[in-house]
């Protein structure tokens, strides 16, 4: 529950959010975060697509990306 809390908030900000994926992840085009739109499933697809990696692994890179956006997302809610 934790989890999609957190991905709730995120994907609430994609504007801003979607220029730190890119930062974190340069080979996504604009057009693939675009289309995520925020969407967490469609990151984590484009993530395995760009890079090559397993599922797992583009769970483990979005989630501990994520865990560390978490607190300026909250930071800017108060």
């Amino acid at each position: 529950m934790t989890k999609k809390l957190d991905w709730d908030r995120l994907a609430g900000d994609w504007g801003e959010m979607g220029g730190k994926v890119r930062k974190n992840w340069g080979k996504l085009t604009e057009e693939d975060i675009s289309q995520a739109g925020g969407r967490r499933d469609l990151l984590l697809e484009r993530i395995r697509e760009r890079y090559g990696v397993g599922e797992d692994e583009a769970e483990r890179q979005l989630t501990d990306w994520a865990s560390g956006q978490g607190d300026a997302a909250s930071n800017r809610a108060v």
